[in-house]
């Protein structure tokens, strides 16, 4: 029998890796570009572009967040899994998932927001706003803290959790205010869990709510892939494409589900889609590629160890590559601020040469990781 520690399944290393570049290209844009929209939120318009790869080079890293709350919640199933095989009691393992919601909300107040200070103001001055921004909630402390909750949900049985993740995700949206009350300075706290937005020095761009639905839904195809792996590989094709049909059909009649309907009948109107909070349309769109792309990791898997290696290698230090890239980027933007940017042409040279080196930091975190003990804190990285 393989030991659980070592054995892996490669396609969701893989998507893993996939969303760590995307993300790259975001947040790339943002520091060294200074491109980076204002931000999808329910409340304001949405964001215009100059041309189509303009749009584009926002438009494919929408998987990316989507990718990481799924991805977390599939990894807490397997992790669950592997380490009831070594003994460890059901206390453990939710201690494991309560200190490590905690390191990743620390993650999010003492490194991550200290690089976001590095490069262009990261508002999106709603109406009403003008404070300077200093307490930011973003992905990791959503992060954190839908592992704390998702772990209460590991033992829930697969009917429960599928009637959970949908409540969430459908229920979610009519929680969301009417636009016309978008400059209304909403409690911190309403912010933290299902209202995106800023009130005085408060910032949340992921609530709680909303991103737990997409977290549970990972359970779900977690525990699926325990209990038959082809199966979850082989239908993950199919319920890709139900999941990006039921896009087509919600964003096509741009009622319910979609906060902001297609503003005109251009194709980046169509795809041009609400994020803070994630739409029913954006996450089923965003939740779709991720099932088809773990379905075409699953046929290609046998290759992933030689031609798919970066993506292995950066999707096994997920965290880690997370925090260095945004640094790296960070000062790198540095030396375009003054001119007010790089331009997309040069961004993408620079994200290129940034991949290198990450694969090289990246690869030598992975083989550092391997030769740590279950328990040690290095593997929270």
């Amino acid at each position: 029998m393989p030991d659980p520690k070592k054995e892996r399944l490669l396609p969701l290393d893989a998507l893993r890796g996939m969303v760590m570049i995307l993300m790259a290209i975001d947040h790339a844009n943002y520091f060294v570009a200074r491109m980076h929209p204002t931000g999808e939120f329910w409340g304001l318009s949405l964001p215009q572009y100059n041309d189509i790869f303009e749009f584009l080079t926002r438009f494919v890293t929408h998987i990316c967040a989507p990718g990481f709350f799924f991805l977390m919640g599939v990894g807490m199933v397997l992790f669950t899994n592997s380490r009831r095989s070594l003994g460890w009691t059901e206390g453990k393992i939710f201690r494991h998932f309560l200190s490590r919601g905690l390191v990743l909300i620390l993650l999010q107040f003492f490194l991550e927001n200290t690089a976001w200070i590095l490069g262009p103001v990261y508002t999106f001055n709603p109406p009403g706003g003008g404070e300077t921004v200093w307490l930011h909630f973003g992905v990791l402390f959503a992060l954190g803290f839908t592992m704390i909750i998702g772990a209460l949900f590991l033992r829930a049985k697969p009917l429960v959790l599928i009637c959970a993740s949908s409540a969430i995700i459908f229920g979610s949206q009519f929680l969301i205010p009417e636009s016309s009350q978008a400059s209304h300075l909403y409690s911190p706290l309403l912010r933290i869990l299902y209202i995106p937005g800023r009130t005085g020095i408060f910032q949340a761009f992921y609530p709680i709510i909303p991103w737990l639905g997409i977290v549970i839904f990972g359970l779900i195809f977690g525990k699926w892939l325990l209990h038959n792996k082809s199966q979850a590989y082989r239908w993950s094709f199919i319920l890709g494409g139900i999941f990006l049909l039921a896009f087509f059909v919600l964003r096509t009649i741009g009622g319910f589900g979609n906060i902001h309907p297609p503003q005109s009948s251009s194709l980046v109107a169509y795809l041009n889609i609400t994020k803070y909070p994630p739409s029913v349309v954006f996450t089923f769109l965003t939740l779709g590629l991720c099932l088809i792309f773990i379905g075409i990791f699953s046929r290609v898997q046998s290759s992933l160890d030689h031609l798919g290696k970066p993506l292995l290698v950066f999707g096994r230090s997920a965290l880690f590559f997370y925090i260095v890239h945004l640094y790296l980027f960070a000062v790198i933007g540095l030396f375009f601020a003054s001119s007010g940017g790089s331009g997309l042409a040069i961004m993408y040279l620079v994200w290129l040469a940034a991949l290198v080196i990450l694969y090289f930091l990246c690869q030598w975190y992975g083989n550092f990781k391997k030769r740590k003990s279950a328990d040690s804190i290095w593997r929270f990285l």
